[in-house]
């Protein structure tokens, strides 16, 4: 994600650095894969307020993201790099061979008509998705399921990265951002690449 920087024209744009949004291809979301978001203004199901000073906002639709990447062996072509105000990463829409969309976390480098893949037998390369035991040692990843078939949890904010250090026992132990060394089930399914 390309960041500009300003002129410290005043003493709070000395330091500010603004996205360029020049990675975006497409303005408007997959409306079949979008869902309304409600705000809460900070109240919870009694009307009460337990978070003060929350209200107000931009109005914002839902994306639905694929965090589980369960179409193994189905190539998927990159048809758009979308901005999602949910969260802080760029999402990229997919199309599988068989017709169906879906949107999933765009890693670095992750260009339009590019095809990403699933499965054991995925190549390494950005935006493939692979249980831990296939991803070769050294490896950046993103993405990471805490339990096998549960969809990815870990790592999921933009710039984050885990990196896979060793393997044991049926179990892999990643690197977390934070820098603590986790053990994770070598099933647990990931995303190659920084997010």
């Amino acid at each position: 994600m390309p960041l500009r920087s300003f002129n410290p024209v005043t003493p709070s744009n000395r330091y500010k650095m603004w996205p360029t949004y020049e990675e975006i291809t497409k303005a408007k979301p997959e409306r079949k894969l979008t869902e309304p978001l409600k705000k809460s203004g900070g109240r919870n199901n009694q009307g009460k307020i337990t978070c003060r000073h929350i209200g107000g906002g931009h109005k914002r639709k839902y994306r639905l993201i694929d965090f589980k990447r369960r179409k193994h062996g189905v190539a998927a072509k990159v048809v758009a790099v979308e901005y999602d105000p949910n969260r802080t990463c760029r999402i990229a829409l997919v199309q599988y061979s068989d017709g169906q969309k879906s949107y999933i976390l765009c890693p670095v480098g992750l260009q339009v008509g590019a095809t990403v893949v699933s499965g054991e037998s995925a190549p390494p390369t950005p935006g493939n998705a692979m249980p831990l035991k296939s991803v070769p040692l050294g490896t950046a990843v993103h993405n990471i399921e805490l339990r096998p078939g549960g969809g990815g949890k870990v790592a999921r904010a933009a710039g984050q990265q885990a990196v896979v250090s060793n393997r044991e026992g049926g179990y892999a132990l990643v690197k977390m951002p934070s820098g603590e060394i986790r053990r994770f089930h070598e099933n647990c399914f990931c995303t190659i690449g920084q997010v």
